[in-house]
């Protein structure tokens, strides 16, 4: 059957494979579009797999809402350069349409999630990674649902925070996300802060002021004091509200009635432990090596 450029052309749009690996798929299978498009994708699993062992560390936020929920995803590639690619955006996109739309916030399983053009997220990933030439993961999905208010904020691609409220309205909610994404809070008041942490935290402030050498009655209330200031850098409504530092959240949040009920928050690539390229031991190995 002979191959014309149309043929080409509709195959490269579909997968993202370069023109000549296009018109190579075709030829082995005789100009069948669908089964051209398979040995692609068959061809790109096998490359995926070569590059998924490589730390990828840099990408995108995005973040999606219908009614009274919302999702923030997380989607990793090797390169910052890659995570700005058009294609790499519309994917991070769409990965969040497809959680909102599935509710489906297990990684492995949104994998199999529609996301579009008779894809699956996890079909979409591959081609992707064909295309741009780097490992891309869906590292993790969250959703926040809320019976009152739902807020979002997004910070550049790179921070998401999700808030829900009980009372208050859309720009509080906002506010409080941006808040979110600003200063990183580990819970929203005291009584979720793990009992372990506040634990260590104050043994380790114990022996700090131990070192003072003053009376035991002044050293636990040295600590006491210490371990309240530790509270309130940690938790939501203790800390200054980054557009008022003069008012706490929590003072933000009663002045409103309204009270948060959850949050997450998201940046690229936390946790993640990075490669780091030591160029002059690098250079020091070769020219070992050639001597």
């Amino acid at each position: 059957m002979s191959i014309t450029a149309s043929m080409v052309k509709e195959l490269r749009e579909r997968t993202g494979v370069g023109m000549m690996e296009c018109k190579k798929a075709l030829v082995e299978t005789d100009g069948d579009l669908d089964s051209a498009a398979e040995l692609l994708r068959k061809s790109g699993q096998a490359k995926a797999d070569k590059k998924a062992g490589r730390v990828a560390a840099e990408g995108r936020v995005a973040v999606a809402a219908d009614g009274d929920k919302a999702v923030v995803v997380e989607v990793n590639s090797e390169t910052d350069f890659s995570a700005k690619h058009e294609d790499f955006i519309a994917f991070v996109e769409a990965v969040a349409k497809a959680a909102i739309t599935s509710g489906e916030t297990d990684v492995a399983k949104l994998a199999d999630a529609d996301i579009g053009g008779g894809k699956t997220v996890e079909t979409a990933r591959l081609e992707l990674v064909h295309t741009i030439g780097e490992n891309i993961s869906v590292r993790r999905v969250a959703m926040v649902e809320a019976s009152g208010v739902l807020g979002h904020y997004t910070h550049g691609a790179k921070i998401a925070a999700l808030v829900a409220l009980d009372g208050g309205d859309a720009d509080l909610a906002r506010d409080i996300a941006m808040h979110v994404a600003a200063t990183n809070p580990t819970c929203i008041d005291e009584s979720g802060v793990p009992a372990e942490t506040l634990e260590n935290e104050r043994r380790i402030l114990t022996e700090q002021a131990a070192d003072s050498g003053k009376p035991a009655e002044i050293i636990e209330k040295m600590v006491a004091g210490r371990v309240a200031k530790f509270l309130k850098e940690i938790t939501l409504v203790g800390q200054p509200f980054v557009k008022d530092p003069d008012v706490t959240v929590g003072k933000l949040l009663k002045s409103a009635s309204a009270s948060v009920t959850s949050f997450v928050r998201f940046e690229v690539g936390e946790g993640i432990e990075k490669k780091e390229d030591n160029f002059v031991e690098e250079v020091m190995a070769q020219v070992k090596g050639t001597s």
